[in-house]
């Protein structure tokens, strides 16, 4: 079971890297579909899987000086995504109160993802054909950071698909661009919702071989991941993207069912 959570973190942080979705997205909802550990623990793991995939991507762009993230618009959509993050993890933590099990949690977790992952193939289908806008004011993009970052970490996902719809349509971003940004706020809020579960998330259950293994995958995922990132067209990575987006829906929808099957 180990191997194969490592290649699920592997291949996850591949396509984090060339999407600028993290990877969250993916080893969330394929980790919980194989019901072996808490929910609680999986947003836990996936958490530092992305951090270690976006501190490496991140850092190698801004030392090979071949970043496209815009500084202006992408520190203040990841401070805000850092304070959302954080209220995020409060937010997880009185839903899944609400429950008996921590099964029903992860079936709300799935409902809702699999809402923002449908709108997002949506969107991205579309995008063309929707004006954008350019939003510079430093109010309205802590905002929307915030926003951003509450629902990345609820959801356990590091950020992903939402991240590149708000930055294609708040911002105006091309498909890479989008990508480069999205990973610099996935980041902060990632980095902040990890320090925030070191000190309220019970991690007895977690083996630290599974745990390093997965963090040393998300590092491995991004150098191949960035690699593969350059050698490609913004065409080719929308339609990697939704076919992810196709799968994930579908890898959605088993787990609402299997969790409230429990």
């Amino acid at each position: 079971m180990y191997i194969l959570f490592f290649l699920i973190s592997f291949g996850a942080s591949i396509i984090g890297a060339i999407c600028g979705i993290g990877g969250g997205i993916i080893i969330k909802p394929v980790m919980d579909a194989f019901d072996v550990l808490d929910v609680s623990i999986i947003n836990f793991l996936s958490g530092c899987t992305v951090l270690s995939m976006t501190t490496y991507s991140v850092l190698k762009s801004l030392v090979a000086k071949d970043s496209s993230i815009n500084m202006k618009l992408g520190t203040p959509l990841a401070i805000g995504a850092a304070i959302g993050g954080l209220f995020g993890k409060e937010l997880f933590s009185y839903v899944a109160s609400l429950f008996e099990t921590p099964n029903t949690a992860g079936a709300v977790q799935a409902f809702i993802l699999l809402i923002i992952t449908l709108g997002t193939l949506i969107y991205t289908i579309k995008k063309d054909s929707i004006h954008t806008h350019k939003v510079t004011n430093l109010i309205a993009c802590l905002l929307i950071g915030a926003i951003l970052g509450c629902f990345s970490s609820f959801l356990g996902i590091g950020g992903g698909p939402i991240n590149l719809v708000v930055l294609y349509f708040f911002f105006t971003m091309g498909t890479k661009e989008a990508a480069q940004n999205s990973l610099y706020i996935i980041l902060f809020s990632q980095g902040a919702s990890i320090i925030r579960s070191l000190f309220t998330t019970d991690l007895s259950q977690i083996k630290i071989f599974l745990l390093v293994g997965m963090i040393i995958c998300g590092i491995l995922g991004g150098i191949f991941g960035r690699k593969i990132n350059k050698k490609i067209n913004e065409h080719t990575v929308d339609k990697l993207f939704i076919g992810l987006m196709i799968v994930i829906i579908f890898i959605n929808m088993y787990n609402m069912y299997h969790f409230l099957s429990i």
